[in-house]
This record gives C-alpha cells, structure tokens and sequence, in this order.
C-alpha cells in the first residue's frame, strides 16, 4: 500500500482551485463594473493575490499528482486539467494588470461585458467540476461555457470594430484593444477547460 498510495483526494482540490478562480473573475468583475480609477490599485492587488493562491494550489496538486500511483483518472488530464483552470485565472489577473499598467481610466462598456461573461464560465466550471466522479450532467455545464465563448468572441469582435470607428487616439486605441483581447483570451482559457472536462467524461463513459 505504501508503493501504491490511493490518496485521491484530487476531486476536492480540483474544487478549491476552481472556487478560487470564481473569486477571482468576480473580483474583476466588481472592478470593471463599479470602477475607480483612485481605488483601482487596491483591487488589483487583490486579484493577485488570487492568482498566486491558486498557483499555490495548483502546485500542490501537482505534488500530489507526482507522489500518487493511482489516480481517479488519467494523469494526463489530471494535470491538464490543473493547467488549464490556472490559465484562466492568469488571464483574469493578466487584464486586471493592463489596467493598472496602461493607466486606464475609464474601459469600454465591452470590457464591463467580457467580464461578466468569464464570471459566468467560472461559476459553470466550478458546477462542472464538483460533478467529477460524479453521476451528474457535467457535461451541460460544459456546452454552456462553450455558448459563453461564443457569445464573447461576438462580443469582442463587435467592441473592437467600434473601436477602430469611434477612437481617433491611436494610443488608447492599442490599450483597449489590447484589453479586450486579454478579456476574449480569458473566455477562451475557460473553454479549454471545459474540453478537458469533456475528454475525461467521455474517457470514462
């Protein structure tokens, strides 16, 4: 038993990380939606400091990962997996940190809206993961943060044509456009995850 640990206790790591990752989109969230520019610096560092919480608990999965023979599912999805839901929240931070450093005073309503919709892809992933290993419908949570991707590629897309319209600057023109396209990359990350759910699902169907 001693070379053949059955610890699997990934189930609820996998939880943790994805409840930090809904803190964290919500942290951007409440920041786009209720922005203040003087306050901004504080909210920001909030957010990294999500972040790094939720490297901590990614590396301590991949520890575990490393030390366990069996796992509840294949290795490579396990740490897939871990990678994926951590790129999301890189993300999350990473657009929080173009405001502070591109001294954004004042982001586009389309911005208000990305991140609204990667909330929402956080909160269906957490709902998806607390389903692994479960008889659940994991799987509806994970089409509907693939309609979510749609519907904020749409979203981007359309913002950044307005953009081009509307702003004779070109200067703040490169910081939204850059903004928005880290919020669109963020809604991608999270659909990346919802296919790794997937694949596990359909592994052990």
């Amino acid at each position: 038993m001693r070379l053949m640990p059955r610890d699997a206790k990934f189930f609820e790591m996998f939880q943790e990380i994805s409840g930090n990752l809904v803190e964290g989109a919500q942290a951007l969230s409440d920041l786009l939606h209720n922005y203040d520019y003087e306050r901004m610096p504080q909210a920001i560092d909030r957010i990294k400091q999500i972040e790094q919480r939720g490297d901590e608990m990614t590396h301590r999965l991949l520890v575990k990962l490393n030390q366990t023979f069996i796992t509840p599912f294949d290795r490579e999805d396990i740490h897939l997996l871990a990678s994926s839901l951590d790129d999301v929240l890189d993300f999350v931070y990473a657009a929080s940190d173009r405001l502070l450093n591109y001294k954004i005073t004042q982001p586009s309503p389309s911005a208000q809206i990305l991140a609204g919709i990667i909330l929402k892809q956080a909160e269906e992933l957490r709902k998806a993961v607390s389903l692994l290993g479960k008889n659940g419908h994991l799987l509806a949570h994970c089409v509907e943060v693939n309609r979510l991707e749609n519907e904020a590629d749409q979203v981007s897309r359309e913002a950044i044509g307005r953009l081009f319209d509307h702003n004779p600057d070109p200067i703040t023109l490169i910081k939204l456009k850059e903004l928005l396209e880290i919020l669109e990359e963020a809604s991608d990350k999270a659909e990346d995850v919802a296919n790794v759910l997937e694949t596990v699902v359909l592994k052990s169907a």
